[in-house]
């Protein structure tokens, strides 16, 4: 993408995201009461990301996945914002992940280069750990049993590996990969890279550039190293966040043109590209999670959520092009682990909504909770869990 397409595009996101109907974002739900166990039953994770301080809002759930507020837990670091960011402060999927388990949660914080882990206790939440990210401008961060592995969106863009031991982060010696990037320390939310994510089998770790329009892939050893990077050009423009499927294909949403794009991925860690499904007919895709072979896609810009399905050859259609709907700024999604509610995260009204899913690509409003901080000029929420 020359640097006229690249800055027309940043245009229209942030153009589309000014006049859209805001959303929302938080995660989980199944059948358990969450509030008869506190945190260590159902909950919910937002982060915050406050330039004076980072921290993490806890959510109980119930039966019905309503949401209620367990209190803020400070991460021991600072949030961030990219430039010229709209309404995603962070501009990434992913900035805050749990363990497989959902015991242990792993926080970037993006404005002093550092990563957290807190412990999921009952009652709250418990800090165990900040490490520094080795780069600049943590925004993303992915974990797989042991292994933890973070995206550094400024500077020349890094994936350093970590290992997760007792609830605490160790660095994995030499298992840091440059992306070749060109951002000041502070990047543009453009030009940044926008999400880290392994694998289902953890052999491929992967990373959109929507900038380059590239997704970067690295094999991923035995102790954790990297080999080296396997670059696809994307299908499409400004490739972002991204889901694995029950096959471990790719899927990968891409915010310049709407459309969701299907990658197989090779024994080298290498990809193969599948095609791409028709236009979500929103503007600004931009976040993803999958629930079973239903995929839902968030259109920042028009205040939409999308669903596609997935077929049995990795390819994918729009089961409902607006599977559900708030008012403007609706940004990170996050579901329960039976795929029983959606959580969508507004970073403009500081809410949280709340969607049944329908098993057929639909959703059905299910309320919300509000009293979220909301960006500014520092920081702003981004960053979801359902435990």
């Amino acid at each position: 993408m020359d640097k006229r397409r690249m800055w027309a595009t940043a245009g229209a996101l942030a153009l589309g995201l000014s006049l859209a109907p805001a959303l929302q974002a938080s995660a989980s739900a199944s059948s358990y009461d969450g509030r008869h166990d506190g945190l260590r039953g159902g909950a919910v994770f937002v982060q915050l990301n406050g330039a004076d301080g980072n921290s993490i809002a806890a959510y109980s759930r119930a039966a019905d996945g309503s949401l209620t507020p367990q209190g803020r837990f400070a991460t021991g670091g600072k949030g961030g914002k990219e430039v010229g960011a709209p309404v995603y402060a962070l501009a990434s999927q992913g900035g805050l992940a749990s363990d497989d388990d959902g015991r242990v949660l792993v926080a970037v914080n993006a404005g002093s280069g550092t990563v957290s882990t807190l412990r999921v206790r009952r009652d709250g939440l418990e800090r165990t750990s900040v490490v520094p990210s080795r780069g600049d401008f943590p925004s993303s961060v992915t974990v797989r049993g042991s292994l933890v592995y973070v995206l550094d969106a400024g500077g020349e863009g890094r994936v350093s590996g970590y290992r997760l031991h007792d609830g605490r982060l160790l660095p994995i010696r030499h298992a840091v990969a440059s992306l070749g990037l060109a951002n000041a320390a502070v990047p543009a939310f453009i030009t940044a890279p926008a999400q880290v994510g392994l694998s289902p089998d953890g052999r491929t770790l992967a990373v959109t550039t929507k900038a380059n329009n590239t997704i970067v892939t690295f094999p991923v050893h035995h102790d954790g190293t990297l080999g080296a990077a396997r670059v696809t050009a994307s299908q499409g423009p400004v490739p972002f966040s991204f889901v694995f499927d029950a096959s471990g294909r790719l899927q990968v949403q891409q915010a310049g043109d709407g459309r969701n794009a299907s990658y197989a991925v090779n024994a080298d860690s290498s990809l193969t590209p599948l095609g791409t499904s028709a236009p979500s007919g929103g503007a600004a895709l931009c976040w993803s999670v999958r629930v079973g072979r239903y995929l839902f896609g968030v259109n920042a810009g028009s205040g939409t959520i999308t669903s596609w399905r997935l077929a049995a050859d990795g390819t994918s259609q729009i089961a409902a092009p607006v599977a559900g709907s708030a008012s403007g700024g609706l940004i990170d999604v996050a579901a329960s682990r039976g795929g029983r509610y959606l959580y969508a995260l507004n970073a403009v009204a500081g809410t949280v909504s709340v969607f049944g899913n329908d098993r057929d690509g639909g959703l059905t409003p299910l309320g919300s909770v509000s009293g979220l901080p909301t960006i500014d000029a520092g920081g702003g929420p981004e960053g979801i869990v359902a435990r």
